[in-house]
C-alpha cells in the first residue's frame, strides 16, 4: 500500500513477510534496498524508518507498563489517604467515648476487649466503604458496557482480592487509635470531660 505526502515521495510502506522468523532478513533487505535507492553513503544516517510489528508491540508494551505505574501510584495515595481518613475517625471516636472506655475498663473490661473493639470499628467502617466501592466500579463497569459499548471484564478474584486488601488497610490504620484507646488510664478516663 503506497500513500504519498508530496508529489513524487513515498509517505508509507507496508510489507508482509510468510512467517515471523522472515521479518529482520526482510527488514535488512529494505533498509539495503532504501539506502541503495536513496543514495546513502556509508557514513550518512538513514533518511527513512523501518519498523516491524515487533517494534511496534515493545512501544505498546511499555506504554502500558507506563499506565499501570501511574495507576498503581494513584491507587496507593487513594488507599493511604482513607487509611488516613479511618485513623482520624476513630481517634475522634475515641476522644469523644473516652469516659466510656474508662466505665468499661472500670467494670472488668480488659485492654484486650478495647482493643477488639476499635478493631472492630475500623473493620466495619472499611467493609461498608469496601462493598460501596465494588459496587460502584461493577455498576460504572455495565453501565460502559451498555451506553458505550465497551466490552467490560469483571475478574472475582481481582474483586476479592482488592475488597480484603480494604480490610487489610482498615486495620492497619485502625491499630494506632485502638490502641491509643486501649492503654487509657480508667481513673483518668472516668475524670475526662
Amino acid at each position: 500500500m503506497l500513500g504519498t505526502k508530496f508529489l513524487g515521495t513515498v509517505g508509507i510502506i507496508l510489507v508482509a513477510t510468510a512467517t515471523r522468523d522472515d521479518i529482520p532478513p526482510a527488514a535488512d533487505d529494505i533498509k539495503e534496498l532504501l539506502r541503495t535507492r536513496h543514495r546513502l553513503h556509508p557514513s550518512e544516517e538513514d533518511d527513512f524508518t523501518i519498523r516491524t510489528m515487533e517494534d511496534i508491540a515493545r512501544t505498546i508494551a511499555g506504554t502500558s507498563k507506563t499506565m499501570m505505574l501511574m495507576l498503581m501510584s494513584i491507587a496507593s495515595i487513594s488507599l493511604i489517604v482513607g487509611g488516613i481518613g479511618i485513623m482520624n475517625i476513630l481517634l475522634v471516636s475515641v476522644t469523644e467515648r473516652t469516659r466510656e472506655i474508662g466505665l468499661r475498663m472500670a467494670v472488668g473490661a480488659k485492654r484486650a476487649h478495647i482493643l477488639l473493639q476499635f478493631l472492630m470499628e475500623a473493620l466495619i467502617m472499611t467493609a461498608i466503604g469496601g462493598m460501596l466501592g465494588v459496587g460502584t466500579g461493577i455498576g460504572i463497569a455495565r453501565l460502559l458496557t451498555t451506553v458505550i459499548g465497551w466490552p467490560t471484564i469483571i475478574n472475582t478474584q481481582a474483586v476479592l482480592a482488592a475488597f480484603l486488601f480494604s480490610l487489610v488497610v482498615g486495620l492497619f490504620f485502625g491499630l494506632y487509635p485502638a490502641n491509643k484507646a486501649s492503654r487509657l488510664n480508667p481513673i483518668e478516663a472516668l475524670r475526662y470531660e
